[in-house]
């Protein structure tokens, strides 16, 4: 007797009901240029493409127009030659949009949300795709929710692939994210222009989900972005040399007080990131 093979649900192709609502859609040319490149150039994030067995890049919840996404396969397009990128939207009209530049099987667009409805088609034994970008996705959920959306996406990833998860302005100068693998969250990003800030802790407004609302007394993160503050009045007479020359002198000094899993090159171009302990909520 021959018994069906049982499909695995996480892997169902395209009949699965779209989990999550439609963002606000607000989409700029070059948004997320810092997140991208911050993905291509930071070589643990960068190996989880590059090593895949398939190396299929996920922007989760792409918004009203493609062109994040279509700038996201662009920029990896060196990490690896057989690069898949998919934009997913729960919108179908969004996904009509994204269809009429789509670039098969380079960029792709398909209708899903958080179940990641539809990836595996094309593709035997598909393990999960590699890397996730999910930006500006979660900023209409509650705190409760962001955290279930997180467990739902990174159960889908590939054994050793990575969710990128946070939030920036309409512009890209000032974003905040998390990088999480199947096991969670893993290390938290202020990236910004720094001579778009006043103060470190203007990036508080741009802090993920699970983290905006504990910016308070008490909390790590609060702890951290007033040191930061802190480190940043310091390096004021860096700032003869411009923003970024204090800024790299900021994290320098911040280095010597907390975890810092980065170095000059990066703060250079106005980034710090801090392990996920530094951060965490406390319970």
């Amino acid at each position: 007797m021959n018994v069906p093979k049982k499909r695995n649900p996480r892997l169902a192709a395209g009949r699965a009901r779209a989990m999550g609502v439609p963002t606000r859609g607000t989409t700029n040319p070059n948004r997320l240029r810092r997140i991208d490149r911050w993905i291509a150039g930071t070589p643990w994030v960068a190996r989880a493409v590059r090593k895949a067995v398939e190396p299929v890049v996920i922007d989760l919840g792409y918004g009203a127009t493609p062109t994040t996404t279509v700038e996201l396969a662009q920029r990896l397009s060196g990490l690896h030659p057989r690069l898949r990128v998919v934009g997913l939207e729960i919108d179908p009209d969004r996904v009509a949009a994204g269809k009429a530049v789509a670039d098969p099987p380079r960029l792709e667009f398909r209708r899903g949300g958080f179940e990641l409805a539809g990836l595996a088609a094309g593709i035997r034994d598909f393990p999960g795709p590699a890397l996730i970008r999910a930006l500006n996705v979660l900023r209409q959920y509650t705190e409760p929710e962001a955290w279930k959306a997180w467990d739902e996406v990174c159960s889908r990833l590939a054994p050793d692939g990575l969710l990128v998860e946070g939030t920036c302005d309409e512009i890209g100068r000032r974003c905040c994210w998390v990088t999480l693998t199947r096991e969670g969250p893993r290390t938290l990003t202020l990236a910004c222009l720094p001579s778009d800030i006043d103060k470190p802790s203007d990036l508080a407004e741009r802090l993920p989900k699970t983290l905006i609302h504990r910016n308070v007394p008490g909390e790590r993160v609060h702890a951290l972005l007033s040191d930061l503050d802190v480190c940043w009045a310091k390096a004021a007479p860096h700032a003869t040399f411009g923003p970024r020359a204090r800024w790299a002198h900021t994290a320098r000094l911040f280095a010597e007080r907390w975890p810092v899993l980065d170095r000059h090159p990066r703060w250079r171009l106005g980034e710090l990131t801090v392990p996920w302990t530094a951060v965490a909520p406390q319970v």
